[in-house]
Protein backbone atom coordinates (compact mmCIF):
# COMPACT_ATOMS: atom_id res chain seq x y z
CA UNK A 1 0.00 0.00 0.00
CA UNK A 2 2.80 2.71 0.73
CA UNK A 3 4.93 1.92 -2.34
CA UNK A 4 1.98 2.85 -4.39
CA UNK A 5 1.21 6.13 -2.74
CA UNK A 6 4.64 7.21 -3.47
CA UNK A 7 4.79 6.51 -7.32
CA UNK A 8 2.46 9.34 -7.94
CA UNK A 9 4.73 11.68 -5.28
CA UNK A 10 7.88 10.57 -7.53
CA UNK A 11 6.06 11.19 -11.07
CA UNK A 12 5.33 14.78 -9.79
CA UNK A 13 8.78 15.32 -8.56
CA UNK A 14 10.29 14.37 -11.96
CA UNK A 15 7.80 16.67 -14.10
CA UNK A 16 7.69 19.60 -11.42
CA UNK A 17 10.66 20.52 -13.21
CA UNK A 18 9.68 20.59 -16.84
CA UNK A 19 6.68 22.40 -15.43
CA UNK A 20 8.41 25.43 -13.89
CA UNK A 21 9.72 26.41 -16.93
CA UNK A 22 6.11 27.07 -18.29
CA UNK A 23 5.56 29.85 -15.16
CA UNK A 24 8.54 31.63 -16.05
CA UNK A 25 7.45 35.70 -17.49
CA UNK A 26 9.51 38.28 -18.49
CA UNK A 27 12.48 38.64 -19.95
CA UNK A 28 14.53 35.18 -20.76
CA UNK A 29 17.70 33.98 -19.27
CA UNK A 30 20.00 36.61 -20.76
CA UNK A 31 22.93 34.49 -23.33
CA UNK A 32 26.40 35.40 -23.24
CA UNK A 33 27.14 37.25 -26.46
CA UNK A 34 30.23 38.60 -25.61
CA UNK A 35 32.12 36.38 -27.78
CA UNK A 36 30.28 36.71 -30.53
CA UNK A 37 30.91 40.60 -30.25
CA UNK A 38 34.68 39.48 -29.82
CA UNK A 39 34.54 37.27 -33.05
CA UNK A 40 32.74 40.04 -34.99
CA UNK A 41 35.49 42.69 -34.10
CA UNK A 42 38.42 40.79 -34.15
CA UNK A 43 37.25 39.63 -37.66
CA UNK A 44 37.11 43.33 -39.35
CA UNK A 45 40.92 43.31 -37.91
CA UNK A 46 40.67 45.37 -34.96
CA UNK A 47 43.20 44.51 -32.46
CA UNK A 48 40.92 43.99 -28.98
CA UNK A 49 42.08 46.78 -26.38
CA UNK A 50 42.44 49.38 -29.65
CA UNK A 51 39.86 52.23 -29.11
CA UNK A 52 38.55 51.03 -32.95
CA UNK A 53 37.94 47.75 -30.72
CA UNK A 54 35.73 49.52 -28.05
CA UNK A 55 34.03 51.22 -30.57
CA UNK A 56 33.25 48.18 -32.24
CA UNK A 57 32.26 46.34 -28.95
CA UNK A 58 29.84 49.42 -28.33
CA UNK A 59 28.62 49.79 -31.95
CA UNK A 60 27.02 45.99 -30.94
CA UNK A 61 25.30 46.51 -27.60
CA UNK A 62 23.71 49.95 -29.21
CA UNK A 63 22.96 47.53 -32.48
CA UNK A 64 21.31 44.68 -29.79
CA UNK A 65 19.46 47.38 -27.32
CA UNK A 66 18.25 48.34 -30.44
CA UNK A 67 16.76 45.22 -31.46
CA UNK A 68 15.52 44.74 -28.10
CA UNK A 69 13.33 47.79 -28.14
CA UNK A 70 12.16 47.41 -31.56
CA UNK A 71 10.67 43.85 -30.70
CA UNK A 72 9.39 45.02 -27.71
CA UNK A 73 7.94 48.19 -28.85
CA UNK A 74 6.03 45.92 -31.43
CA UNK A 75 4.46 43.33 -28.87
CA UNK A 76 3.52 46.02 -27.19
CA UNK A 77 1.74 47.33 -30.01
CA UNK A 78 0.37 44.18 -30.67
CA UNK A 79 -1.35 43.77 -27.67
CA UNK A 80 -2.40 47.40 -27.76
CA UNK A 81 -4.33 46.56 -31.42
CA UNK A 82 -5.86 43.30 -29.67
CA UNK A 83 -6.80 45.03 -26.58
CA UNK A 84 -8.46 48.14 -28.42
CA UNK A 85 -10.12 45.70 -31.38
CA UNK A 86 -11.23 42.76 -29.84
CA UNK A 87 -13.50 41.46 -32.41
CA UNK A 88 -10.52 41.22 -35.35
CA UNK A 89 -8.37 38.40 -35.15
Amino acid sequence: MRRNSARPLIALLLVAPLLAGCLERGQPTMVDTSGDDDAFCRANNVAPGSSEYIACRKDRDVQRANANARTDRRQRDLGEYMMNHPDHP
